[in-house]
């Protein structure tokens, strides 16, 4: 063949490759290409996993990988630069954000779980927590029984409100189950007496406390309302190429060791704005988690 034919088919092949190339990009991938932005939800309570600062700046566990995640995703693009656009979300907008492409991850405290499943995709496991309560040391609440006829908070839009509601159904508890906007404005009615106990992630609960003007008052409940569940970064349905690279990002964070460093950082040292320590190393359960990573929501995956 005619060498000058062959220059141009290759040419002719390499010009059609190109927008196929192109075409390839689907989804929430495609859209971050475009626009050259990625957005991050993040919560302004729940410390110590995504909150905000003294500055008002959103930081914690969860917005330390979820910064992780972006740089995988800015390094799959072959961007020069990525913007990170922040948007606050609650309990109970955090999902419908997330749904109708307000955000593309969701950075908080949010439980994994089969039924949640049917609307969203979690990437791999980055905590495990039972939802417990927290009340006063003075009120002698020494078990979920003791709560009967009594007034209990939990926030809007959590599986932990569910969870109340259920128990109180079936121990006949006759509970009165008050719904607050946020976990901050429900320790609020434990600290003013306006409720005796806060049905939460014992792991939140301990954060509250320790940030609180009298930590001794309060005791957290050996009592639980759910076996120990696992907690993910939420990312929208249907999009595997997105969750392919979300999933490899994690999961080399967790088995490479700088996974332990970042927990390390927010629940065995001081962290902002007050210079609180939890002092909660990780759990068996959840090194086990990192070792083997996980997106399942099964509970028994986690033992």
């Amino acid at each position: 063949m005619n060498r000058n034919y062959m220059i141009g088919y290759a040419l002719a092949g390499a010009l059609c490759a190109t927008p196929a190339m192109a075409q390839e990009l689907t989804g929430t991938l495609k859209n971050i290409k475009d626009t050259g932005a990625i957005t991050l939800g993040f919560r302004d309570s729940s410390i110590p996993f995504s909150y905000l600062d003294d500055s008002q700046k959103p930081v914690g566990y969860a917005m330390d990988i979820c910064y992780k995640i972006v740089d995988a995703v800015k390094k799959e693009l072959k961007l020069d630069k990525l913007e990170v656009k922040l948007n606050p979300v609650t309990s109970s907008t955090r999902i419908p954000l997330l749904a109708n492409g307000t955000i593309d991850l969701e950075c908080g405290s949010t439980t994994n779980n089969a039924e949640r499943q049917k609307q969203i995709a979690y990437t791999n496991t980055h905590f495990l927590t039972a939802s417990r309560y927290v009340s006063k040391k003075s009120s002698k609440i020494n078990s979920i029984d003791d709560l009967k006829g009594k007034a209990v908070v939990s926030t809007s839009g959590t599986t932990n409100i569910k969870q109340l509601t259920e128990a109180n159904a079936e121990k006949k508890l006759g509970a009165n189950i008050i719904p607050a906007k946020d976990h901050a404005e429900a320790f609020l009615m434990v600290e003013t007496d306006r409720a005796v106990a806060f049905v939460m992630d014992d792991i939140l609960l301990a954060s509250l406390v320790a940030g609180s003007k009298a930590p001794d008052d309060y005791v957290i409940s050996k009592d639980a309302f759910s076996k120990p569940e696992p907690y993910g970064i939420m990312l929208r349905k249907d999009d595997p190429a997105f969750k392919k690279v979300v999933d490899a990002a994690t999961s080399a964070l967790y088995t490479g060791g700088e996974g332990q460093k970042i927990y390390d950082k927010w629940f065995t040292q001081k962290i902002p704005p007050k210079g609180l320590n939890l002092n909660s190393p990780m759990s068996s359960e959840l090194k086990n988690q990192y070792a083997k990573p996980s997106d399942s929501p099964d509970p028994d995956a986690y033992k």
